[in-house]
């Protein structure tokens, strides 16, 4: 009997060690998503209430501007517009309304001009603001071209239906700048959105907690594996 029992023995220690194993993995997984969440909200916080700049002519690196506030002169293009399904405000089912601009310097990308409210039906094409033809002034937020919101997208005008894709410049066939911009102003009252692109929220999640949960859930692993032992 003791001879069979070695081999189950080892086995249930086996089992109980991979099982520590993994909770030890998970709560550091978990904990370096906490770090990774905390140091990004960290930064959107500075960034986003710092006086605003104008926009560089060179950016070596786009990241060290995100949630920045810009300032820069240029001219949007009317027929490149594109809206950004399943966005919600209060509740209500709209877009984001996307659209191709140009500055002075020769630098393309999106500006997110705010979100608008859903049409009467899947048919009709919601309101969207005036696109000014002349060049003007914006201001908004520098956002990196990867963090641009997931969903499906649609072009006008026409609303008529085209290739879906997880990236705009595929949908578009257009090659811009890696980053784009949420626009908060400009210098036509017509350009600041009713509902301008919200900045995420600023919570640091339960990763921490998580965490702890799972260096909680191996001491039982340990715990139990004492209790089989010496209820031999």
């Amino acid at each position: 009997m003791t001879k069979t029992r070695e081999p189950l023995a080892i086995l249930k220690s086996l089992v109980a060690l991979l099982l520590i194993i993994f909770t030890l993995w998970a709560a550091q997984w978990q904990y370096h998503r906490g770090v990774d969440r905390h140091e990004r909200n960290t930064l959107i916080a500075k960034q986003s209430t710092m006086s605003s700049i104008d926009l560089p002519n060179t950016i070596e690196d786009p990241s060290k501007l995100e949630w920045r506030q810009i300032r820069t002169t240029g001219r949007f293009t009317p027929d490149k517009q594109i809206l950004l399904r399943n966005r919600y405000f209060e509740g209500q089912y709209g877009y984001e309304v996307l659209t191709l601009f140009t500055n002075v310097q020769g630098k393309i990308f999106w500006v997110d001009r705010g979100w608008v409210k859903a049409g009467a039906n899947a048919t009709t094409a919601p309101i969207t603001p005036p696109i000014p033809t002349v060049q003007v002034d914006i201001v908004g937020r520098l956002r990196l071209g990867t963090s641009l919101p997931s969903g499906t997208f649609f072009a006008l005008p026409g609303g008529g239906k085209s290739g879906i894709t997880s990236e705009v410049n595929a949908q578009s066939r257009e090659n811009t700048e890696d980053f784009y911009i949420d626009l908060l102003s400009g210098s036509m009252p017509t350009l600041t959105p009713d509902v301008s692109a919200q900045l995420p929220e600023l919570s640091d999640g339960p990763h921490m907690a998580y965490a702890l949960q799972w260096i909680f859930f191996g001491g039982l692993v340990v715990y139990g594996r004492i209790l089989i032992r010496r209820a031999r």
